[in-house]
């Protein structure tokens, strides 16, 4: 017989209690955060292999995630604060509040239209809790991405949340014009700034390169496609080149440093055609 949702509750409150594991009752909001990034993360690449036909390995790391959910929600409970119940009981409420189009009586087009009204019910959510005085008061659309993201997957929400509110470019050729200004940008900043041995020029040099990696992951927004999850797999990619070199090199009893950049060249370009 499967397991159930609330048999892996039972399990972790198995787990926490006197009785359990001294490991797992040792465990703090401070000790399990590290653990929920590396498993999230391990969730986002299994995502590769399942789009490519073999979900195992997201099966997996889904159940990783959701143990971590369950353990912080125990952990919650323990400190009088709020319970597994309570969490799904609001992202519950929550999703059904920010669907009116499905659970009311309003209309929704497209997705586009779909996302505004997402963006407004947020909105208004925070403003009944209080988090959202008004849009005069220093507050921003922009507050709800946070700063702690990796910079690729925070310039994409952050476009993203623009977008939605209508302050995006009309289509994606729109974007390589811009993505071909920054270029230049850039070159002219390497040009003049390149080599100098000053924080302001170095700076300068920084913030055009990252103009240009932001306008490329506004080119991947209106692609559809995840930036990080683009970037992942050319990283792989990558990986799998590089070794090939490697191996190469150990069968030919050379290292890196007694071979030519033309050589190297050679193998890359072989390692390209390989499966």
């Amino acid at each position: 017989m499967s397991a159930t949702f609330n048999d892996l509750v039972d399990l972790m409150d198995r787990l926490r209690s006197p009785d359990g594991c001294p490991w797992d009752r040792e465990q703090t909001y401070a000790t399990l955060a590290p653990m929920l990034l590396e498993e999230a993360y391990e969730a986002f690449d299994a995502l590769e292999e399942a789009r490519q036909g073999r979900p195992d390995d997201l099966r997996e790391e889904l159940g990783d995630l959701l143990f971590q959910i369950t353990f912080f929600a125990r952990v919650a409970k323990e400190r009088g604060e709020f319970t597994i119940d309570d969490v799904i009981d609001q992202v519950h409420a929550k999703m059904v509040r920010r669907h009116p189009h499905v659970f009311g009586d309003t209309k929704a087009g497209d997705s586009t239209e779909v996302l505004r009204n997402w963006e407004a019910i947020k909105a208004e959510e925070k403003r009944a809790a209080g988090k959202l005085a008004g849009e005069d008061e220093g507050t921003s659309i922009l507050d709800g991405v946070s700063t702690k993201a990796p910079a690729l997957m925070e310039a994409h929400q952050l476009s993203t949340k623009a977008a939605r509110i209508g302050f995006d470019w009309q289509n994606v050729a729109d974007i390589f014009e811009k993505l071909q200004e920054e270029v230049e940008e850039l070159r002219a900043a390497i040009e003049t700034h390149a080599g100098s041995n000053d924080e302001a020029d170095h700076t300068r040099v920084r913030e055009e390169l990252g103009d240009l990696l932001f306008v490329i992951t506004n080119i991947a927004r209106h692609l559809n496609v995840e930036p990080e999850a683009a970037l992942k797999l050319t990283n792989r990619k990558f990986r799998k080149r590089f070794s090939y070199i490697e191996e190469q090199l150990r069968a030919r009893k050379k290292k890196f440093d007694q071979s030519t950049l033309g050589e190297l060249e050679e193998m890359w370009q072989q390692a390209k055609k390989q499966p």
